[in-house]
């Protein structure tokens, strides 16, 4: 039997196949049940060649140190595909378990390549380059927004008008020197 090399982190009852289902729920389908406010995540380093993270941040007191978990079971390079409503959209303020909300410059703390985390070095070791960042917006459906014009419209009129941007998805990279 192959290991499986990607993990679905606190997948609920998003089972994937080809992926190490992780939740804190015993679902039926989940392989690893484990809370992610505890750390050490119950992986080795350098595990994983792709995570994702499909609204669970959000609900995580420290996303700091989840962030470095993730980097750290990651190997380098890795696909790490994370998602989270956005900070002013009825998504992301509407369940009483969202912890935290993000915005479109949150996950530049994490990439080399941007002002905010060659300003600010210091904050995590965690590093990842971003590779795409999509909005998700609705009308009558979610649509999924990649363009780099309509994405500065649409993020002029989310500061102008509440709910205009609903969720949030990066694709990015491990980034590990070594």
């Amino acid at each position: 039997m192959k290991t499986r090399t990607k993990l679905n982190l606190g997948c609920g009852t998003d089972i994937r196949d080809g992926y190490v289902n992780l939740d804190c729920a015993k679902i039926e389908g989940v392989d690893v049940i484990h809370s992610l406010e505890n750390f050490p995540y119950p992986f080795e380093d350098n595990l994983f060649e792709e995570i994702i993270a499909i609204n669970i941040l959000e609900h995580i007191d420290d996303t700091i140190k989840t962030m470095e978990e993730i980097w750290r079971i990651s190997q380098n390079n890795a696909k790490v595909i994370i998602r989270v409503p956005y900070w002013n959209s009825i998504d992301g303020i509407t369940d009483p378990t969202h912890k935290k909300l993000f915005n479109q410059h949150s996950f530049e703390f994490f990439d080399p390549t941007k002002e905010r985390c060659k300003k600010r070095p210091y904050y995590t070791v965690a590093r990842f380059k971003i590779s795409n960042e999509y909005y998700y917006i609705k009308f009558f459906k979610y649509f999924k927004v990649g363009n780099p014009l309509i994405k500065i419209i649409i993020n002029y009129m989310s500061y102008l008008f509440g709910n205009v941007i609903r969720v949030l998805e990066y694709e990015m990279l491990a980034v590990k020197e070594s």
